[in-house]
C-alpha cells in the first residue's frame, strides 16, 4: 500500500530509542523526511545515522528537552527551517516514574506536567502554523494504555495522558476546518525499556514480563514496529478521515468496551 508519504516532513521526539525510533525508522521508510528529537545529542545523531542507512532517505537531528519551552522554541524554528515546511507531529516523551500517589509531592507532579502534558500543547501550537499551510496535517500524540484501563501505580502518567486525550478532542474538533487530523495512540506492553520499571523490583524482569504477557489475549508482548506501522497510517492520507481518537496498541489486553 502507497501511503503517500514521499517528501513529507515528519517531526519525531523522543526518537534516539525505543518507539520514536521505531516510528521514525518507519516513516522514513515510507519515503518522509524525518526530523528527530530527543536530549541525548550523541544518541540522537547515531540514531540518524542508522535510520538513514536503513532507509536511503534524509534524516535530520535536532536536541530538544520538552519539559523546557525555550528547548521547544528552539527547536521548532530550526526544523521548520530544514525544509520550510511540516507536515506531520509525532508528540512522544518518556514517562513519569511509577509510584503510589501518596508518595508524589508538588514538584513531582510539576515535572509531570511540563514533561508530559504542557510539551504536547506547545509543541503543536507552535507547530500549528505549519500544519495549517500543509493542507494535509497530522499530529499524533503517544500516550500510555492508562488511558483505557489502570496501571498500577502510574497516577501520574495516567493524568497527564488523560488530560492528553481531552485537548486532543478538543484540537481535533479546531483543527478540523484546515484538514488537520489529531489522533492519540495508547500503547499497552511493547518490548522498551520503560516497561520494565512497570514490574515489581524484588521479581526478576524476564519473568515478570513472561508472567504479564499471560494476561494478554495474543500471549506476547507487542514489538515497537507494531505501533509504528499504525502510527505511520494515521499519519497518511489513508488516514485522512480518522481524528479525534485514541488507539490502543496491547494485543487485546484492555478488556473495556468502549
Amino acid at each position: 500500500m502507497d501511503l503517500h508519504l514521499t517528501n513529507k516532513v515528519a517531526i519525531v521526539l523522543a526518537a534516539s530509542k525505543g518507539l520514536g525510533k521505531a516510528i521514525a525508522t518507519a516513516l522514513s521508510a515510507e519515503g518522509a523526511k524525518v526530523i528527530i528529537g530527543s536530549r541525548d545529542k550523541d544518541e540522537l545523531g547515531k540514531t540518524a545515522t542508522e535510520i538513514h542507512k536503513a532507509t536511503g532517505n534524509p534524516v535530520t537531528a535536532i536536541t530538544i528537552d520538552v519539559s523546557q519551552s525555550e528547548s521547544i522554541e528552539n527547536f521548532v524554528t530550526e526544523a521548520a527551517s530544514v525544509y520550510g515546511r511540516i507536515d506531520i507531529l509525532l508528540n512522544n516523551a518518556g514517562g513519569p516514574p511509577f509510584d503510589k500517589f501518596e508518595n508524589f509531592d508538588e514538584i513531582a507532579w510539576q515535572k509531570a506536567f511540563e514533561l508530559n502534558l504542557l510539551s504536547v500543547a506547545h509543541m503543536s501550537r507552535l507547530v500549528l502554523p505549519y500544519l495549517k499551510k500543509s493542507g494535509n496535517g497530522h499530529i499524533i500524540n503517544i500516550v500510555s494504555g492508562s488511558v483505557k484501563s489502570v496501571l498500577n501505580n502510574a497516577v501520574l502518567s495516567t493524568a497527564m495522558r488523560m488530560g492528553i486525550v481531552g485537548m486532543a478532542k478538543h484540537m481535533a474538533d479546531e483543527f478540523g476546518p484546515y484538514n488537520i487530523t489529531v489522533n492519540n495512540v495508547a500503547p499497552g506492553l511493547i518490548l522498551t525499556d520503560r516497561i520494565k520499571d512497570t514490574v515489581p523490583k524484588d521479581k526478576d524482569p524476564e519473568e515478570a514480563l513472561k508472567e504479564k504477557a499471560k494476561s494478554i489475549p495474543l500471549g506476547r508482548i507487542g514489538k515497537p514496529e507494531e505501533l509504528a506501522a499504525l502510527v505511520t497510517f494515521l499519519a497518511s492520507e489513508k488516514a485522512a478521515y480518522i481524528s479525534g481518537t485514541t488507539i490502543s496498541v496491547d494485543g487485546g489486553a484492555n478488556r473495556a468496551i468502549f
